[in-house]
């Protein structure tokens, strides 16, 4: 995910991502903790993009 594709989003779209990522960070999590995590390395790209789009929310609330 891009910063530059997340700005010409609107809050509302970028809440309903910062959702949808959250459910996935969740998952991610649980499937680490029963050992069923194929991909060890997406946790850090949700984690990443959870991050991405608080900033750009931030970004749009002080603007």
């Amino acid at each position: 995910m891009i910063a530059s594709e997340l700005r010409q989003k609107t809050i509302d779209e970028l809440n309903a991502m910062l959702l949808e990522k959250g459910k996935e960070q969740f998952n991610l999590r649980m499937q680490k903790g029963t050992g069923q995590l194929s991909k060890p390395d997406q946790v850090k790209k949700v984690r990443r993009d959870i991050a991405r789009i608080h900033t750009i929310i931030k970004e749009m609330a002080s603007a």
